[in-house]
């Protein structure tokens, strides 16, 4: 019997054919659609600041209202190129519709992104933060704080090393001692002193002096070293302008180890990027988030690799965009937890729950009767201001000193020292030193710092939010770099680094609340 098949019934295709009553855009986008969250959000938000920005004159500009919600909605779409911003606004309908059919050019773009936004796109940031906290989707008081590092814009390879500026103007100074050296052999009388100038600094100007004092002492003279002519007509014509050159570099390196030439407020980071977690030297910021219930309370940019001298500067921002106040709880991973972060979040009032460096240690720690005993577990007595040594034996206090660390903060060290260790049975259980008595140093204010974060982080509070951090401010990290594939940075500068900072925390924040209201809904 013979197969029936059924005929095919295709829908009409007419590509050609026009519309009599062409649909409006609103009709194309549904009713429940990201997009129109995101506009009902940006509209209700004061951009006075931002229209401040306009000195007005001339042809008439785009509505700043408009192209923030093109870079915001892009942002939130993983559209962060200018250009394609631009074609977006051309052929994507949820951007037609967001910005009215308009459609800037990439120029246009750019220019607002990172010159008409600059010192107005925080006071909106904080206005979408306090409305979310209005909602209950998250607060200020309770935060979790971690830092990622994100690469400049820079070329990688246009590095200036601090080390290497200062390794050249030692350089310098040391040719001239010689210099100076051979001329007082040469010509004794014509150089008065003994020594040669006191170069402290190195600068251009002492050195052009030294110089043509070595170089007028030598006129004439007979037997004079051809090498040591052709090097002080070497250090004329060069060193001058080298030192001027190593001085700027200084200006720009302000205090830091590194930074690149294309952006030199980029500094050189360690990036853990690749598949082994080696990771390379790159020109990159370190970006420090605030968080709360995955949503980002605030942000600001730093030239330190690591996230301990971070701190101080986070805490400002949120004091300027929040109040004195705003923030009671603070929870950190062992990278925040040095003296001097322990002494300003206890002078602000801040509750800590920040680790220190051997924490997770002592948590899992087992004695092994091959390594020394600590000061640490040492028996100290407080009342006579003295520790007792496994033998039974008084350490007494034998003096203080002050340490400056790298964020410059004074430290006060005690040392105490055993009175006679020699001949004693536990001396190898006690200590390896070469000293005939053993000396410890102790500081005691960060013992007492650490004591208090080590009883609040076992707490059951403690242990609560130390689980909470890693669901916390780490997820809002990783969303950004991974799902949503921002490592790079655009824009260069501090400024425009952290316009794109705020721009990707914007959008964090209104991609979460749309989705929250959605589930909601749903």
């Amino acid at each position: 019997m013979a197969r029936r098949h059924n005929k095919v019934v295709f829908k009409d295709y007419h590509q050609h054919q026009g519309w009599l009553l062409p649909p409006s855009l609103d009709e194309m986008i549904a009713a429940t659609h990201p997009v129109r969250t995101i506009n009902d959000i940006l509209d209700s938000i004061d951009i006075t600041l931002l229209i401040k920005a306009y000195k007005g004159g001339g042809s008439s500009a785009y509505h700043p209202r408009m192209l923030l919600k093109l870079l915001v909605y892009g942002y939130i779409s993983n559209i962060y190129s200018s250009r394609r911003l631009e074609e977006a606004a051309k052929t994507n309908i949820h951007f037609l519709w967001l910005t009215g059919s308009e459609m800037p050019d990439h120029h246009t773009i750019n220019r607002f992104r990172g010159e008409r936004l600059a010192g107005a796109l925080r006071p909106i940031f904080t206005q979408v933060v306090t409305l979310l906290c209005e909602e209950g989707l998250l607060s200020i008081k309770e935060l979790f704080i971690d830092g990622t590092k994100i690469e400049s814009a820079a070329g990688r390879y246009t590095f200036v090393w601090g080390k290497s500026v200062a390794t050249n103007r030692e350089k310098i100074k040391k040719q001239i001692d010689e210099l100076w050296a051979y001329a007082r052999k040469v010509a004794a009388e014509e150089l008065e002193g003994p020594e040669p100038p006191e170069f402290t600094p190195v600068d251009s100007q002492k050195v052009k002096e030294t110089v043509a004092k070595i170089e007028a002492a030598l006129k004439g003279k007979e037997g004079v070293d051809k090498k040591v002519q052709a090097k002080l007509a070497a250090a004329k014509r060069n060193w001058p302008a080298a030192l001027d050159k190593y001085s700027g570099q200084e200006r720009i390196l302000a205090g830091r180890s590194s930074y690149s030439k294309t952006d030199p407020d980029a500094t050189f980071m360690r990036m853990k990027e690749d598949h082994m977690g080696n990771g390379q030297l790159k020109p990159a910021y370190n970006v420090q988030l605030s968080t709360n219930n995955q949503y980002i309370a605030d942000y600001s940019i730093h030239p330190n690799p690591g996230d301990s001298l971070t701190l101080a500067g986070h805490l400002q921002q949120l004091e300027t965009d929040y109040g004195t106040g705003a923030v009671a709880v603070v929870t950190a991973d062992a990278g925040y937890g040095s003296e001097q972060n322990y002494e300003l979040l206890e002078g602000k009032g801040i509750t800590a729950f920040v680790k220190y460096n051997t924490f997770d240690g002592e948590q899992k720690e087992k004695e092994d009767p091959k390594q020394p005993l600590k000061a640490a577990d040492l028996y100290y007595n407080s009342e006579k201001d003295h520790y007792i040594c496994p033998m039974g034996q008084v350490m007494a206090r034998a003096g203080t000193f002050k340490k400056v660390t790298a964020g410059r903060y004074e430290q006060t060290i005690t040392t105490y020292r055993a009175g006679r260790c020699e001949g004693c049975p536990l001396r190898g259980v006690c200590y390896k030193g070469k000293a005939e008595c053993r000396e410890i140093e102790i500081n005691h204010n960060l013992n007492r710092h650490r004591t208090k974060a080590r009883e609040l982080l076992c707490s059951e509070e403690g242990i609560r939010r130390r689980k909470q951090r890693g669901v916390d401010v780490e997820p809002a990290i990783g969303n950004i770099k991974s799902n949503h594939g921002f490592r790079r940075f655009l824009l260069r500068g501090n400024e425009k680094v952290e316009i794109e900072t705020g721009l990707l925390s914007l959008a964090h924040n209104l991609r979460k609340r749309t989705a929250a209201k959605m589930k909601e809904a749903a």
